[in-house]
């Protein structure tokens, strides 16, 4: 898509140019810049610090790396890589984390809401994957009720392009009655938010600031993908790491058991409570046909 752009086009800003392609600017202006070795050491340890502490901040997470490294890293350095990498600590904050002045914004919608049936409510975040030289971010939307992964993807990026080929894989697999996500621009960018305004159906729901632990599913997807896939590989490349992933998340999803769910797994739980809404729900139509009858 980047190759239909015409920067000498002086009649079409590059701006504009992007609107009309569907295209992230962000991502049209950024290229990829090798990190030195040392930070991608820092980065994976922050990694792993941030996976079991996900409450630590730039300062504690540079006071644990100090007392591992033998010469000590300033707290600057490492909330600037953590900025790379896109993670903060979970925890209130005073309006720290701001969306884009011109991204819409909605409320939140899941106070004091019983979560009972798939597709009820839907989470999205990013997280960091780490590999050999190199970083990538990762998507997922999860089915509350089951923790069903109802899609993902990788990207080299912190773009909303991979965000969005997410949700049109999720939506073509159900249509969600709540849609739930932070404020982070790739959920709140309008060729996200598009993918959503065609279903009326669906409502959309944003965490607000203050509200640390509302994505708290997601939260915890992360912690298992990293423990039991991530840090136990060591990726050479993106094809590498994405299909690796991809049979984790099929492992995942089909064949690791959940107590949570009654020790069933989240494909169990989610078609299994579908099959039987989608039997409830024709029971309710004869009956209400015999009725009228």
């Amino acid at each position: 898509m980047r190759k239909l752009i015409e920067p000498e086009n002086k009649k079409i800003p590059i701006v504009r140019q992007c609107e009309l392609l569907g295209l992230n600017r962000a991502s049209y202006y950024y290229q990829p810049v090798p990190a030195n070795a040392k930070n991608l050491a820092l980065m994976r340890r922050i990694d792993e610090i941030y996976t079991e502490f996900p409450y630590y901040g730039a300062l504690k997470i540079t006071a644990q790396l100090n007392r591992e490294l033998p010469e000590p890293v300033n707290h600057k350095r490492i909330a600037r890589l953590m900025r790379l990498m896109g993670i903060q600590a979970i925890f209130p904050r005073k309006n720290t984390s701001q969306p884009h002045p011109e991204h819409a914004k909605y409320p939140y919608l899941l106070h004091g809401i019983d979560i009972n049936r798939p597709n009820q409510v839907w989470g999205t975040d990013i997280t960091f994957v780490r590999a050999k030289d190199l970083w990538f971010y990762l998507v997922a939307i999860i089915d509350w009720y089951s923790r069903y992964v109802v899609a993902w993807k990788l990207s080299k990026t912190l773009c909303v392009d991979f965000c969005a080929e997410a949700l049109k894989q999720a939506l073509s697999t159900a249509i969600p009655e709540i849609h739930n996500s932070d404020q982070g621009s790739q959920f709140t960018a309008q060729e996200y938010l598009a993918l959503l305004k065609q279903h009326p159906e669906t409502r959309i729901s944003m965490d607000g600031r203050g509200r640390c632990f509302d994505n708290i599913f997601t939260e915890r997807l992360w912690r298992t993908v990293k423990y039991e896939e991530v840090y136990l590989r060591d990726y050479e490349s993106f094809d590498d790491a994405r299909q690796s992933l991809g049979r984790y998340f099929t492992t995942y999803n089909e064949k690791r058991l959940h107590q949570s769910l009654g020790y069933l797994t989240p494909a169990e739980a989610y078609y299994r409570k579908s099959r039987n809404l989608k039997i409830s729900q024709e029971i309710l139509k004869v009956e209400n046909h015999l009725q009228i009858a």
